[in-house]
């Protein structure tokens, strides 16, 4: 198997590994980050919808300090991510990091979704 196939393979690994913990029944806050934009989706998995989502890439949040994919960008998202979601009702969530450690842009994003009043 070639170096790349097997990044891929233990990185997939992984995000199943996270995601197999986290079936509580509550709503799953996704979290993807690109070199340049970070996404977060609240979902539901029982109905296989996204009730709530939240990107770098949207028209309101472009343009702005920290609009990009660092730390800034993430707190924004987290703080934003947050108001969709309790605007919905939904207020407790389980935190998937995917494939990713939980430091830097992912802590961020879920430090500032706490203080904005999301629980996980």
């Amino acid at each position: 198997m070639r170096q790349q196939e097997i990044i891929a393979t233990q990185r997939q690994r992984r995000k199943y590994r996270v995601r197999n913990r986290l079936k509580t029944g509550r709503p799953r806050l996704s979290i993807f980050k690109s070199g340049r934009h970070i996404y977060a989706q609240v979902i539901d998995d029982t109905l296989g919808q996204t009730l709530v989502a939240a990107s770098t890439l949207e028209e309101s949040l472009r343009g702005k300090a920290g609009s990009g994919g660092n730390c800034e960008g993430a707190e924004r998202i987290g703080r934003e991510i947050a108001q969709r979601a309790l605007a919905k009702g939904i207020t407790t969530v389980s935190y998937d990091r995917g494939s990713c450690r939980f430091h830097g842009r992912l802590a961020k994003l879920a430090q500032a979704a706490r203080e904005a009043g999301l629980d996980f």
